[in-house]
């Protein structure tokens, strides 16, 4: 069949920097889609088609290569009504037939018999697809993640950004098309200032290189991003320095630019007495700029910038660019110097006309509690509970400074930087930075009890409170990040070891609340919500979910010792008795759950009447005390393999054993025995739900 390369490019005014990679990628995912859509059962003719997508601040751009021109012919065949209905005795067609045969366009002679039933069949032949590519170019358009749509002029049509022209051709043709309200040709644009000129395009091949060689455009973003990536770690060697290149950083200047220039500039050195993370980002927020640092990882009094334009006099520009980020530098040398004239102890009554949420008081209120439960956590975590008290009444009176007033991002570094400037015992200084730790998926942990004691209580009483008026999490919205926070608490107890109580801490969270609406329950509720999110961690881990559940039918409190028992029971079903174990298991829970509760009661050995549950009865009991110590250990995994080895007593026991008993003592006795059997499984975990 024949294929030819179709390419489409939207021209706009400057794209949302930081969405540019994000549109790009949805557009093309959008176009695959409605392809394969349209090409329906014959899709595996796109396999020799190449996509490849063409992202820059003026333009979107999608190149097809080796796309079909048409959809291949087929038969569709249309089954009718029962054969055995659709004539008389005479062989005259009934009204059923006839319907059939109109419903299909075709006379009743065009019918034929298969399978007991009246069938059309319809010969379609092979379809262009010209007339499909303008749709469907539009239709990805519409369904870009854009949360903002804009018009512009007099016009109607809504996009991101105002639209300037329009290419698509299909081969060496243009589809004749109106996208954004214009009329398609196959002209592209080259760079707004090196070329700003029209290009005309004979064939999609051309297309980058054109832009490339003539219009001063590199058109493929992670070309471009690369190309950007290189060139300002040239530029630091170039001044003996290494070049610190953040990837979210990276994306957004590559979103900026279409004809990448790296500069070098500096800085005067003495601004290098301001904290290096609020110069990075007073750099990297305001001006895009990336920082250099030495082999040691300090930060250097120089910063390169990204340009996108080929200057004939780039000293003029590098120097532009040290002009406007002296008064920023200066700006943060002068808040940090402003801001140690005064205490943190002397910025806890600023917290008080800050609300942190209307019923749930002001920052001043939530200092206060995170305090006492920060030194509760921190005796329970062999810590120091003054120094988290105290660490937790300083948490957040650097959000009234100069410097993260004006950098918000710096809350938490900035006061520890403060702390350590007003003399604060080091270990409180260190936890003001670490109480927001995590702060995303695989980030490090707070290293100091009292950081982890802070980051902990911080998060339980934000998850307190917020469930206590009822506004937990719901679907997608979740603005607190409770989520988040509930899984950074479970990080911290697990990868530190911490061995602490989640139904104990929140009973304490709780009281240091008075009023809260949704109280009853609330402790439960916050923990059951909590203990949810070892769902998707586990499943990030390839645990299947059958053991996360197995663990959890067992109302474990404790993080880390939830992970100890999802890690044994893991490691159980991997043993070779494991499922005939889980099958056991789930019988006798059907058993006892048919049965009245005997309490406390054991099984009388006096009454064992079968070889097979008196075998049974003596393993179990001589299992008992190792198993008592096992747990005392928390010792998980090697309670499970001492339970594996019941597995032939056990079968034995069903295959030999009428456990219903006409004897009612001797039934009863075998129920507990199976009881007590069941329960040393459930030391771990309920076994049953592994089968």
């Amino acid at each position: 069949m024949e294929a030819r390369d179709f390419l489409f490019e939207l021209g706009t005014e400057e794209l949302p920097p930081k969405a540019l990679k994000s549109l790009s990628a949805a557009f093309q995912a959008t176009v695959e889609k409605g392809l394969k859509e349209i090409f329906g059962d014959a899709s595996e003719l796109l396999d020799s088609a190449n996509i490849r997508s063409f992202a820059t601040p003026r333009r979107l751009a999608l190149l097809i290569e080796k796309l079909p021109t048409h959809t291949p012919s087929k038969t569709t065949t249309v089954t009718g009504p029962p054969a055995k209905i659709c004539f008389d005795a005479d062989g005259n067609p009934s009204k059923a037939l006839q319907g059939f045969a109109k419903k299909c366009g075709a006379a009743v002679a065009d019918l034929e018999e298969v399978n007991g039933k009246m069938s059309f069949s319809r010969q379609e032949a092979e379809q262009s697809i010209n007339d499909k590519l303008a749709p469907l170019m539009q239709q990805a358009l519409d369904a870009l993640p854009i949360p903002k749509r804009m018009r512009w002029g007099a016009s109607r049509v809504e996009f991101v950004r105002p639209a300037h022209w329009c290419l698509m051709i299909f081969g060496d043709e243009v589809i004749d098309a109106e996208i954004l309200g214009h009329k398609t040709d196959r002209k592209t644009f080259g760079h707004r200032f090196h070329y700003n000129k029209s290009i005309e395009l004979i064939a999609p091949s051309e297309y980058e290189n054109i832009l490339s060689d003539s219009g001063y455009v590199i058109a493929d973003f992670n070309q471009r991003r690369d190309n950007i990536a290189e060139q300002v770690e040239l530029a630091a060697q170039n001044i003996g320095g290494k070049a610190v290149i953040d990837p979210a950083l990276l994306d957004e200047v590559t979103a900026l630019v279409e004809w990448p220039v790296a500069l070098a500039g500096r800085f005067e050195e003495r601004f290098l007495d301001v904290p290096a993370e609020a110069l990075i980002s007073s750099m990297k927020e305001h001006q895009k700029y990336f920082h250099v640092a030495d082999e040691a990882g300090n930060i250097q009094p120089y910063f390169i910038t990204i340009s996108n334009i080929e200057s004939t006099d780039p000293q003029q520009v590098i120097s532009g660019n040290e002009r406007v980020i002296r008064p920023r530098l200066a700006d943060a040398a002068f808040f940090f110097e402003t801001d140690k004239k005064s205490s943190l102890e002397s910025r806890i009554e600023k917290l008080k006309p800050i609300v942190f949420q209307n019923q749930l008081g002001t920052v001043y209120e939530k200092a206060q509690r995170v305090s006492k439960l920060a030194a509760y956590i921190a005796s329970k975590i062999e810590g120091n509970g003054d120094w988290a008290a105290r660490a937790g009444q300083l948490a957040k009176t650097d959000l009234v400074s100069e410097m993260v007033l004006e950098f918000s991002d710096l809350q938490g570094l900035m006061g520890y930087h403060y702390a350590n400037n007003d003399g604060e015992p080091s270990e409180v200084a260190e936890a003001i930075f670490e109480q927001y730790l995590p702060k995303f998926s695989g980030d490090k942990l707070p290293a100091s009890k009292t950081g982890q004691a802070l980051a902990i209580a911080d998060r339980v009483d934000t998850l307190v409170g917020l469930f206590g008026i009822n506004q937990p999490p719901t679907g997608s919205k979740d603005p607190f990040a409770l989520r988040r926070s509930a899984i950074g608490v479970l990080r911290i107890l697990v990868e530190k070891e911490l061995d602490l109580d989640l139904a104990e801490l929140l009973t304490e969270a709780t009281k240091n609340y008075s009023d809260l609406p949704a109280l009853d329950g609330l402790e439960n509720t916050v923990l059951e919500f909590m203990l949810d999110r070892f769902r998707a961690w586990y499943n990030d881990e390839g645990v299947p979910v059958e053991v996360f559940l197995a663990v959890k039918a067992t109302n474990p409190s404790k993080p880390l010792e939830f992970d100890q028992r999802v890690k044994a029971v893991n490691f159980f079903r991997t043993l070779p008795q494991a499922e005939a174990l889980a099958a056991a298991n789930k019988r006798v829970a059907n058993i006892l759950s048919k049965q009245a509760d005997s309490g406390d009661q054991q099984p009388q050995e006096s009454l064992l009447q079968e070889q097979a549950e008196q075998a049974l009865f003596n393993e179990i009991t001589a299992l008992s005390s190792d198993l008592d110590s096992l747990m005392s250990q928390s010792d998980y995994k090697s309670v499970l393999e001492n339970l594996a080895s019941l597995q032939a007593s056990i079968d034995c026991f069903f295959d030999e054993v009428m456990v219903m008993a006409e004897d009612e003592a001797v039934r009863n006795n075998r129920i507990c025995l199976l009881k007590k059997l069941r329960e040393q499984f459930l030391l771990v975990a309920d076994i049953a739900l592994l089968g």
